[in-house]
């Protein structure tokens, strides 16, 4: 089938069979293949070259192990390995050519302390587990060894003790399964840290206690639920990891709406829908599911996921796949973001290696969408909202920091997180549209270099409010407090200053493409905007006579989601003194802010003492904020 530009016939693709998973994998591939096979070095995928952390021949290095994560699934198939001999031959000359010494195209015998390769060999572990039959048993004994000579030179560096142990792990249970030497004790003594690092209800922390994010399924829970189904790991530590699987099925299904996207937070975004490869393994390594789940609940979280993915714009016209979240976008990368980075998110393919007769195939996708309107996550330190029919998820957190990525403050330390408008990330600090600040507040000594939350004094996730403390300066407390009531929500800020502050706060980004239902909305609300797209409805009232409200339009490519954007944006001054500001925002994805003429229902917010009412439509909810 001949394949368009932008790979457009995936969007087409129903994901109802395991034919339609292999159509999608091919399409994935192929573009990636065709470019492999033009290129004289082995083992290596060079897609373009922008830099990374790494050493520049590392990231193609990086490319080609990523292209395992689906070729593994994909060569799992034997009939697979006939009818596509070109690609096997290329693959497995390539690693080959990887591990020999001798070879133009040897990966290197002097890796070094923190070496990117050592998470590499994550994907040429699961690929020798994958394809043994047809690959490793047939390899001389000379070849095996080189391939494990070059793996095992993770044992004798530097690891950092992060899910970086798990891709070591990994390399051990498999130079113990090949029978080369008795690695347990190695795999053992990893894991005895990983532990350590596990909170409750399946969330763990990958290294800062004060960053919990998509990197938890995509790794913790993704590698070892892996190596479980790899390796069909019996024992007391696979009986943990499966157990602690089963627990975070009812946590992370909250992360999902139900048009299919996941929450975007934190760092590492650029690898799309990895957001599903939890579900992915999760089938693989058939766990024991909680209460109130069945596989095909698993099944449409998967798949659900994987068509909302293949509705963005995540390729170029050749059908690669770049650096980006639902379009091309460099501004929002991590240094450690490769040209091919990307393609570890084919690593949810893992449950096309499920064989044909595997219940998984004859499962019926579940219709119904299960979520919780109003859930509080206290490991990821956030309340999770979802709107009335489940289409859009909102998170409201506290407490979270990143000082290590790029954008951290951006990416962990916003009011809201929602899957439906995304969250922006900044291109400079001068000026407001640099700053593209939805969803918090900015503070800044003049009209120029503004500064967000990073880092905060103080946290804390009730049941109906979250709460966090922040000093930009010595002489300055910014105590927030955050009301979700879906799909408004309410901020209330205490902030003590001992010098002239200029303040810019904004709700909710929503694309500015030049389509006709764009538009202002009117309302009866004084210092309010209301801004309505094909994505929903965005607002801003502004309840405090200290900042006037105006609809802004930062720099493009700052939105994860949308390539222009403007945002409701409340801005003023405030003297030295004791202020409290009031502000109530919208982010509407189904239009329930709206009455059945298509008029805005506004709340009514009160403030006294400490006791907050939300009235809307004669109804009132009162909400304690027991730190003001």
């Amino acid at each position: 089938m001949k394949r368009l530009l932008f790979n457009e016939q995936i969007k087409d693709n129903p994901l109802r069979s395991k034919a339609d998973v292999k159509a999608a994998l091919l399409d994935i591939l192929s573009p990636a293949m065709e470019v492999l096979g033009q290129q004289k070095q082995k083992g290596c995928f060079r897609m373009s070259d922008s830099g990374a952390v790494y050493l520049q021949e590392k990231t193609e290095i990086e490319g080609f192990m990523r292209l395992l994560w689906g070729l593994g699934p994909f060569f799992s198939n034997a009939e697979n390995v006939k009818s596509y001999p070109e690609w096997f031959e290329m693959v497995t000359t390539g690693i080959l050519a990887g591990v020999d010494p001798q070879s133009d195209s040897y990966w290197g015998g002097n890796l070094g302390d923190y070496d990117q390769l050592f998470v590499e060999m994550g994907a040429l572990t699961a690929f020798l587990y994958e394809t043994r039959t047809d690959f490793w048993d047939h390899l001389a004994s000379t070849q095996q060894r080189q391939v494990i000579d070059w793996m095992d030179q993770v044992n004798g560096r530097v690891v950092p003790k992060t899910n970086w142990l798990f891709f070591r792990a990994m390399v051990n249970k498999f130079i113990s399964d090949a029978g080369y030497a008795d690695h347990a004790q190695f795999v053992i003594a990893d894991y005895a840290i990983t532990n350590t690092h596990y909170l409750n209800h399946g969330w763990s922390y990958d290294g800062y206690k004060n960053q919990i994010d998509n990197y938890i399924p995509f790794a913790y829970q993704f590698f070892t639920l892996l190596t479980v189904g790899l390796t069909d790991w019996q024992g007391d530590e696979a009986t943990l990891l499966r157990e602690r699987a089963k627990a975070f099925v009812p946590s992370y299904a909250n992360w999902f709406a139900a048009d299919g996207a996941a929450l975007p937070y934190g760092r590492s975004l650029d690898y799309r829908f990895a957001q599903a490869a939890f579900w992915a393994v999760a089938a693989y390594a058939h766990i024991d599911l909680p209460s109130g789940y069945a596989l095909g609940d698993i099944k449409h979280l998967l798949l659900n996921n994987l068509r909302w993915w293949f509705q963005q714009n995540i390729f170029t016209t050749d059908g690669l796949i770049p650096i980006g979240y639902a379009y091309p976008n460099m501004v929002f990368a991590e240094g450690y973001n490769g040209p091919a980075s990307a393609y570890w998110a084919l690593k949810t393919f893992i449950f096309y290696a499920l064989p044909d007769d595997d219940p998984f195939w004859r499962t019926k996708e579940s219709e119904d969408f299960k979520f919780v309107p109003l859930k509080k996550q206290p490991e990821p330190r956030m309340l999770i909202a979802h709107s009335r029919s489940g289409q859009e998820v909102q998170a409201f957190t506290a407490g979270q920091h990143s000082h290590e990525h790029a954008a951290g403050a951006a990416k962990y330390e916003k009011y809201v997180y929602s899957s439906t408008f995304g969250f922006s990330t900044p291109k400079g600090s001068v000026l407001l549209k640099q700053g593209a600040f939805d969803n918090t507040l900015a503070v800044s000594e003049s009209d120029n270099f503004w500064r967000t939350a990073f880092k905060y004094q103080d946290y804390q996730i009730h049941d109906d409010y979250v709460y966090s403390e922040w000093c930009p300066w010595a002489n300055v407390d910014i105590k927030n407090f955050v009301i979700p009531e879906m799909p408004w929500h309410v901020r209330v800020h205490q902030i003590s200053t001992a010098r002239r502050l200029h303040l810019a706060e904004g709700s909710f980004a929503a694309p500015d493409s030049g389509s006709a239902v764009e538009k202002v909305l009117p309302t009866a609300a004084k210092n309010a905007v209301f801004y309505q797209t094909e994505a929903g409805i965005t607002g801003l009232v502004g309840l405090s006579s200290s900042l006037t409200v105006a609809l802004s339009t930062p720099e493009p490519n700052t939105n994860i989601y949308f390539p222009k954007t403007k945002i409701p944006l409340q801005t003023g001054v405030l003297e030295p003194g004791e202020y409290t500001l009031i502000s109530l925002y919208l982010g509407d994805r189904e239009g329930e802010s709206l009455d059945e003429n298509g008029q805005l229902q506004l709340p009514t917010i009160d403030l006294k003492e400490n006791k907050l009412e939300f009235t809307l439509n004669g109804t009132t909810k009162t909400v304690v904020l027991r730190e003001l």
